[in-house]
């Protein structure tokens, strides 16, 4: 297995230099991107030759707001949240805590940084970075104990910032509901994975007003294309959309669960657009799928893990199938 598939998902080129073949041959579960996307309207047509104009990012910016259930006012957006999530390091200035497994970037955000279980009363002040639902092992932080953890920070002067980039389908964890002026806490979210339209490169930040103005200043006035302005402000208009959508994801990781079980396999994870398997053979597994050219997202330091986005529908569920019964 190379190394080049341990670092983050979506490498298919170096999925065809490796194992051969060509991208459309390749059916890539190595992302928790929403394989069936938002379907952009063929007349949404940005105009490509000026400038985004400020009323089209606040009216995005509006209605993704009304989507989180937010003060317009509190929530910014980016050209991604990774983005995000380096420029609010920067600007609070503090050390940085995360909870393992977590994402990369939640270690790589800070210019100091290291891994807790859970933040304690004595403490320092520094920001605490918390995924949920989690990734890559999919587990969802209660309500309960993320406020408990903002009691903590807040009283040590510290931040809590809950990356919501997997939140989209069970609206209920969210805390951005809880972000005002007065409370250290920021929220981000990303677009781009529930959507199914990771390339769009749009996230927002939701955070108190000095946090917003510190991001707007260092973004600029044009920190969007007008095309993420016009499908971001459509896509989240698209309730029919986004009801079914939540449904139907739902329904098909409870349907890959049943296979990967028939399969001697144990999935876990609350977030329907993935699973992380645990199991001795997560190497040979990822070699197995990849003769068969189906990408999947293996983790240099758990050589027991392996994860796989949810398939889009029956004939990629037979097929993921039918390359682990190729024993």
């Amino acid at each position: 297995m190379s190394g080049a598939f341990d670092w983050h998902g979506g490498r298919l080129d170096d999925a065809c230099a490796h194992f051969g073949g060509t991208r459309e041959e390749w059916l890539d579960l190595s992302t928790g991107i929403n394989p069936c996307p938002w379907p952009v309207p063929g007349d949404l047509e940005p105009y490509w030759h000026a400038l985004p104009d400020p009323s089209a990012l606040a009216r995005m910016e509006g209605m993704a707001a009304q989507y989180f259930g937010v003060d317009p006012s509190l929530c910014c957006a980016m050209p991604g949240s990774e983005i995000g999530l380096r420029l609010i390091a920067a600007i609070l200035g503090l050390p940085g805590r995360y909870l393992e497994p977590s994402y990369r970037t939640h270690a790589a955000m800070f210019a100091q940084a290291h891994s807790v279980k859970a933040p304690r009363a004595d403490d320092l002040a520094n920001a605490l970075v918390i995924a949920n639902p989690n990734n890559p092992d999919g587990r969802v932080t209660s309500l309960a104990t993320l406020r408990d953890w903002l009691a903590l920070q807040e009283a040590a002067g510290g931040w809590l910032i809950v990356d919501e980039a997997f939140a989209d389908t069970m609206p209920q964890i969210s805390m951005a509901p809880e972000v005002d002026r007065a409370r250290r806490l920021i929220v981000l979210r990303s677009f781009g994975k529930f959507f199914g339209l990771a390339g769009v490169r749009l996230g927002f930040a939701i955070a108190p007003s000095d946090v917003i103005s510190a991001l707007r200043d260092l973004l600029g006035d044009w920190p969007l294309s007008g095309a993420a302005l016009a499908i971001g402000e459509h896509a989240y208009a698209d309730s029919a959309w986004i009801d079914t959508t939540r449904a139907a994801l739902a329904a098909r990781a409870a349907q890959f669960d049943r296979m990967l079980s028939q399969h001697g396999m144990e999935p876990q994870g609350a977030s329907p657009l993935f699973r992380l398997v645990r199991a001795e053979s997560a190497g040979a597994q990822f070699d197995r799928l990849a003769r068969h050219r189906i990408l999947t997202r293996p983790f240099a330091n758990r050589p027991d893990w392996l994860r796989f986005g949810v398939p889009a529908d029956e004939a990629q569920m037979q097929r993921v199938a039918r390359a682990l019964g190729d024993g």
